[in-house]
């Protein structure tokens, strides 16, 4: 690997910032300390910085040399509401909330880039350090956007970086197109007629309509999505009932639905409407339905995507660079940012996740021994795109 000297030297003290960051975690549009966190490092780097957009976010700009093209970098600062059950000195100091998807690595990794690219001062253009509040399922990008990212920040193209458990320390991957799924949630309920249990036949229960709809529901990837779209749909809570001799009149279900394209987006939702309307009437039992539209899907620029592979491949080697990985239908409110400008979002080796180290895991951590590699990707970038002779 080819990493810069100065950011290899410094990773202890950025070790301790992310530390610092995940012993203080904080849930979406609650990020106040981990943004003050950040405007004070980036007021040390002799970085401008606004804050307040889509409530804690804050851009720290820096401009060197005499161009004025632009670009934007993100990391995402917010945590996840979980009990972390690590027990080493920097785990969470919030009961049930936990940065257990790396948001803390992120924004280190973004500010050890920003000291750097502030000391040595070595490229033509503006770089706009964007730092983003709720990314767990809340649309903090478009939030930001809202307040007027793009428009006060003008910007040819962003980027971002994710960490990735199971992917070893020293490599990186990305994809031109879709790299990460749309998501969508839904919420039915049903309602049918409560009663006895030991008298079924004069209620008309919800549990047996909404078992039966659940199923149902899964033929829609298998039977209505042509067979080379992927797509997942997935029901994640069932609630019903308070007595072990009470049908209830009421069945909550709750889940969420990817998938890449529009087209599949829109025939899903209304599949899942029509079965249940069938299914329910066939019950007796009624429904109200709550189908919403969280994050669009991910989708990488070409020519972008080839800069970022470039750089990835400066810093880890060619062979060390996967440059077409496969989609993961997990999801990101950063495919907001790339509907409105060309980008590339990627993905940097987090090593093992054995022990239960996966993302979203209460036993998960940043890797530390990745910040220089995260940091020196970021630079390198930046002189790539805003190179003086450029």
């Amino acid at each position: 690997m080819q990493l810069i000297d100065e950011l290899t030297a410094r990773r202890d003290d950025h070790a301790a910032w992310r530390r610092d960051i995940h012993a203080h975690p904080e849930l979406a549009y609650q990020e106040h300390r981990t943004a003050d966190f950040v405007a004070a490092r980036l007021a040390e780097f002799g970085i401008p910085t606004v804050r307040g957009l889509g409530g804690t976010g804050l851009v720290g700009t820096l401009k060197c040399g005499g161009s004025d093209r632009a670009i934007g970098l993100r990391a995402d600062m917010d945590a996840l509401p979980l009990q972390e059950l690590n027990r080493f000195d920097h785990a969470s100091r919030h009961a049930g909330v936990m940065h257990a998807c790396g948001h803390d690595g992120h924004t280190a990794m973004l500010l050890a880039a920003a000291e750097h690219l502030a000391r040595t001062r070595d490229f033509d253009g503006i770089v706009h350090f964007i730092f983003q509040p709720a990314e767990e399922g809340e649309a903090g990008a478009k939030a930001m956007m809202d307040d007027g990212l793009f428009r006060d920040f003008p910007m040819e193209s962003v980027y971002a970086l994710h960490n990735w458990p199971g992917l070893p320390v020293g490599r990186m991957a990305m994809r031109k197109g879709a790299a990460m799924a749309a998501m969508d949630i839904f919420e039915v309920h049903v309602e049918g007629v409560g009663g006895h249990a030991a008298l079924p036949h004069l209620a008309r229960d919800p549990i047996l309509a909404a078992s039966e709809l659940v199923q149902a529901w899964q033929s829609i990837v298998s039977r209505s999505v042509k067979a080379i779209e992927p797509a997942v749909l997935t029901v994640t809570q069932f609630h019903a009932g308070d007595a072990y001799n009470v049908i209830p009149a009421e069945v909550v279900l709750r889940g969420t639905v990817r998938c890449f394209a529009q087209e599949v987006r829109q025939q899903i939702e209304a599949r899942m409407q029509e079965i249940a309307e069938g299914v329910c009437r066939t019950h007796g039992c009624s429904f109200r339905w709550r189908y919403e539209h969280r994050f669009p899907p991910t989708v990488n620029s070409a020519q972008e995507t080839d800069f970022a592979a470039a750089a990835a491949i400066a810093v880890c080697g060619a062979e060390h660079v996967d440059t077409d990985v496969e989609p993961v239908t997990g999801s990101e409110d950063f495919g907001y940012m790339l509907e409105e400008k060309p980008g590339c979002y990627a993905f940097i080796g987090n090593g093992s996740s054995e022990g239960g180290c996966m993302l979203h895991s209460p036993h998960f951590d940043f890797n530390d021994d990745i910040i220089p590699i995260g940091a020196s990707y970021w630079v390198r970038l930046v002189h790539d795109l805003l190179a003086p002779e450029a």
